[in-house]
């Protein structure tokens, strides 16, 4: 067992990655995480920023939040992977360009020792704007 010396939370793996404390901002995340991941958090940030233009940042879950009248899309750094939190999935007309990828009922896989298909993500979030903004429409 591995204790972090920051938090005090017991592990099974030494120096095992995993977020302890409270972040406030995406900014404050992003800098709480491994050096070498920064660049690719920032350069995701700033994809989903440009495709949600609208959206509020936040931290919700632990996780960057962008928030446009409900929570459109997150993601997390994790040791090998980038998690990236669209919803379900199977409502996403992105099926052929998400098959190589690992996922789950929520969550797309994006390995850190592969490019990093930061269109993908930009396709993604505008996908979702658009749906918030239809449904806003019909209201």
């Amino acid at each position: 067992m591995w204790q972090c010396p920051k938090c005090g939370r017991d592990f099974k793996n030494t120096n095992q990655n995993h977020y302890c404390g409270k972040t406030g901002t995406i900014d404050e995340y992003i800098a709480g995480q491994p050096a070498e991941v920064q660049p690719i958090l920032r350069q995701v940030r700033a994809v989903i920023r440009n495709a949600a233009p609208n959206a509020t940042e936040k931290i919700s879950w632990q996780m960057p939040t962008f928030w446009q009248d409900g929570n459109l899309i997150q993601f997390f750094a994790h040791k090998k992977h980038l998690g990236l939190y669209p919803g379900e999935l199977e409502r996403l007309p992105f099926a052929d360009r998400i098959s190589s990828y690992k996922t789950s009922k929520g969550a797309i896989q994006l390995p850190y020792d592969k490019p990093i298909d930061f269109e993908l993500i930009a396709d993604i979030t505008r996908w979702l704007v658009s749906c918030v903004e239809k449904e806003a429409k019909t209201k």
